[in-house]
């Protein structure tokens, strides 16, 4: 069955993340777009990064700071039963303005070289003991 066609909204936040990233990053540093979570999700050096979801914005952020950023308006935990600290959804009134905007592209860029990067499936039955 194919995938249901992206909405506008989704193609135009697709779009801007994109062109945050190439103004952010060096050009050396893999990213890479790929389907996870649901979502159009931004992996950068193998680890999730940024994601769009219709019109909302998927951030990774410090697990320490997981607490101080769900208290923030139009943001919302990924998985609100817990167990993924660090993830957000942003709504857009979260990042409607350039200094928000800013804002949450810098702060999953500069937490993204001390994430871990979760072992793909295949990697970790293979390493798994029989």
């Amino acid at each position: 069955m194919p995938a249901r066609p992206l909405s506008d909204e989704a193609l135009h936040l697709i779009a801007a993340v994109r062109e945050a990233l190439a103004e952010q990053l060096d050009a050396r540093i893999d990213v890479q777009e790929r389907p996870l979570f649901g979502c159009h999700a931004f992996m950068v050096d193998g680890k999730l990064c940024l994601g769009v979801k219709g019109d909302e914005l998927l951030v990774r952020l410090p697990p320490a700071q997981h607490n101080a950023v769900a208290e923030t308006p139009g943001v919302r935990e990924l998985a609100p039963r817990g167990g993924m600290a660090g993830y957000f959804w942003l709504e857009p009134s979260a990042y409607a303005t350039r200094a928000q905007w800013q804002h949450w592209i810098a702060a999953a860029l500069a937490y993204n070289p001390q994430a871990k990067a979760t072992p793909r499936r295949a990697a970790r039955a293979r390493a798994a003991p029989p």
